[in-house]
């Protein structure tokens, strides 16, 4: 038989299996006085509907603070807890934003500029979150960029010790041999030391144009750029198209999404937090 509960901190019946209330499966997982249920956190954070995230705690496939928790009604602070769904850590604090965005060329990577260029800051509207892009895009190159107010995120996915993969897509002068992949696999000496591409593939030619894919896990400046002008195919126009696992899919130019609970997940796990 199944057991019907009733919580006073929410207007809600919690439905449940025997145990999962307090009996033989309870966990030591102590409640935070004041907290938000579970179940409610997975659920804003885009998890899924609230029985759904029932479900889900119910098969032992969430962890707060790295315990495994199977209690519906057990109440945790999203703010300060680290909440994970099958081993990935989700978005639980409301106050965080995750942007993806597609900046134009003649952009400035930055939030004002003195000699008033246009930058970031004139296509994010009013929004009251102070914002950091990660990293840099230059200013003709257009493309994915990842803006966001969760500092510690920020900073890792920036950082070359992380490593992780950025995909471009760029226009070159044709033809293009076949042995411009191996080059750019080997490594090509710049003033600034050896760069290595880890993926490359031709994505068209037709005459003297080419349209290549470059992905790379650097973020030196203008990286792209004199990797393929050192190789003999100078850049005309430079696209980002992923950033880890974000892709820019068809986001128009100037404008921005917010990050699925999926891809966030996956950014954490990608720089270990």
């Amino acid at each position: 038989m199944r057991e019907i509960g009733w919580d006073a901190g929410d207007e809600e019946f919690a439905v449940g299996e025997p145990g999962d209330a307090g009996g033989a499966d309870r966990d030591d997982l102590t409640d935070v006085p004041g907290g938000v249920r579970l179940q409610k956190v997975l659920a804003a954070a885009g998890v899924g509907s609230r029985r759904h995230c029932e479900e889900l705690i119910g098969a032992g496939r969430v962890e707060v603070d790295g315990q495994t928790v199977r209690r519906f009604g057990a109440r945790v602070d999203p703010q300060t807890q680290v909440i994970r769904v099958d081993g990935k850590r989700i978005p639980a604090r409301q106050d965080v934003v995750y942007l993806a965005f597609n900046k134009p060329a003649k952009v400035l990577t930055a939030m004002s500029d003195d000699r008033g260029r246009a930058t970031i800051t004139d296509f994010l509207g009013d929004r009251a979150e102070r914002l950091f892009h990660v990293g840099r895009l230059d200013y003709e190159t257009e493309g994915l960029m990842l803006l966001t107010n969760d500092g510690e995120l920020a900073h890792r996915l920036a950082h070359p010790s992380y490593e992780v993969a950025k995909t471009y897509i760029a226009e070159v002068p044709g033809p293009v041999p076949k042995s411009l992949g191996q080059t750019l696999a080997r490594g090509v000496e710049l003033e600034d030391g050896i760069a290595v591409a880890d993926k490359f593939r031709v994505i068209a030619q037709s005459g003297a144009r080419a349209q290549v894919e470059i992905t790379l896990h650097e973020g030196r400046k203008h990286i792209v750029r004199r990797m393929l002008a050192e190789a003999g195919h100078p850049v005309s126009r430079l696209v980002r198209t992923d950033v880890g696992p974000v892709r820019l899919g068809s986001l128009r130019p100037g404008t921005t999404r917010d990050l699925t609970t999926k891809e966030i997940g996956e950014l954490y796990a990608a720089v270990g937090l």
